[in-house]
């Protein structure tokens, strides 16, 4: 895995990564799934994002994105150091998501759904644990009071 000081072909691919985070669709799509996506389960997650409708693209969007980035980063060709100093997010999707991982792999017949954003986010709990221990809780504490704010919105 690459850890260690970033090669420039690491920083690289990580400034484009970031760069597409900027494309007018996807922040949008970012957006609504950090203020409106918060599934306790599927039929949960169907109703917020109905298939066939703006906010079932857009949460597909988000998920398949990083999904994607984070299976770049288990292939190793971002540097760990810098990815989990400056790429959250994709914890953030992990968070929301995962109430529903269980209910899409049997539904679809798949266990590697979502599994590269499972597999480092299990990575980065253990490295943010041995730099900040603690950190994880709060962030835990903080998703769990967005939650239900956004249930009270509903």
């Amino acid at each position: 895995m690459a850890k260690g000081k970033p090669s420039h072909a690491e920083a690289q691919l990580h400034l484009q990564l970031y760069d597409l985070r900027r494309e007018a669709k996807l922040r949008a799509a970012r957006e609504w799934f950090a203020e409106k996506f918060s599934p306790q389960n599927l039929d949960d997650a169907n109703r917020l994002a109905p298939p066939g409708s703006q906010e079932s693209a857009y949460m597909r969007m988000v998920v398949t994105y990083w999904e994607m980035v984070c299976q770049l980063f288990n292939q190793g060709l971002l540097n760990e150091e810098l990815f989990f100093h400056t790429s959250g997010e994709f914890y953030m999707v992990w968070d929301r998501v995962q109430p529903i991982v269980a209910g899409l792999r049997e539904r679809y017949r798949n266990p590697l759904f979502f599994a590269h954003l499972e597999k480092t986010a299990k990575r980065y709990q253990k490295w943010i644990e041995r730099r900040a221990p603690g950190s994880l809780e709060a962030m835990r504490q903080l998703q769990q009071q967005a939650r239900a704010a956004a249930a009270q919105t509903r």
